[in-house]
């Protein structure tokens, strides 16, 4: 006589918590958009200082430099919009401690799909410093200091007159400003600069990626490198010249440029 082999009920369990969260998985269907929140928050903090640190931690970043804010204070739009399954509620939160923003989403579980995005306005005669952990960042407007650090996320900079230091542990940087000083580095992705105003000096490098310099009909001091790679550079050049361009990358092509 045959018997019927009943299978255990841990087993059972598991196999229905599995279908479970593969039914919730496919009911979520595309992801998750900052963009869907269409009421989002907003806040004044109260700034005093020179230099305005953002701490932020996986959201996307909009930076601007604003003629309209007044001294001492800086606006944050956040939007956002996120589920979790089987853990705890998203949360969302900023403070403003001493001169650093912080701003911070958490969202966790089997399933979890959130997204943010803040926007930060912050008064003219102000330095920006960026520590982002995971997002990309846009900035313009900034004829101050501006500092960009990005672990993983690509890094976009317009409409900036003022000093900038940009650097991603993966991603992409863009920068069309008329700073002096530019330096750009980035572990894994590619570096393009298209500068307005004659520069005193660029220091770009790329681990992994192409590098691209553009720059306005002038002479230049230029040392260009790539390991695996072709370099172009179609600038007038002259070794005693007081405007330095340094270009480098191990795996991709070099380009400097004089601008059309």
């Amino acid at each position: 006589m045959s018997r019927r082999i009943r299978p255990a009920r841990a087993s059972v369990r598991a196999l229905a918590a599995a279908g479970t969260v593969a039914v919730l998985v496919a009911g979520l269907g595309a992801c998750t958009s900052a963009e869907d929140d269409k009421d989002p928050d907003h806040r004044t903090f109260t700034f005093r200082g020179d230099t305005l640190t953002i701490d932020a931690d996986d959201s996307g970043l909009e930076i601007i430099a604003a003629d309209g804010n007044a001294a001492g204070k800086v606006e944050v739009t956040r939007w956002f919009q996120g589920s979790v399954v089987l853990g705890s509620d998203p949360e969302v939160t900023w403070s403003m401690d001493g001169d650093r923003l912080k701003l911070r989403t958490h969202c966790s579980g089997v399933v979890a799909d959130c997204a943010s995005k803040h926007r930060v306005e912050v008064p003219r005669g102000v330095a920006v410093k960026v520590e982002s952990d995971d997002g990309s960042v846009r900035a313009q407007g900034f004829r101050d200091a501006l500092e960009i650090r990005t672990a993983d996320g690509s890094v976009r900079v317009s409409d900036t007159t003022g000093p900038l230091e940009l650097h991603s542990d993966d991603g992409s940087l863009r920068a069309d400003v008329s700073s002096r000083r530019v330096e750009a580095s980035t572990k894994d992705g590619s570096v393009r600069l298209d500068l307005r105003a004659v520069p005193d000096l660029v220091e770009t490098r790329s681990d992994d990626g192409s590098v691209s310099v553009s720059l306005p009909r002038d002479t230049y001091k230029v040392t260009a490198e790539s390991d695996d790679g072709s370099v172009d550079v179609s600038v007038p050049r002259e070794d005693t010249s007081a405007h330095v361009v340094n270009a480098r990358t191990q795996d991709g092509k070099v380009t400097v440029r004089t601008a059309n």
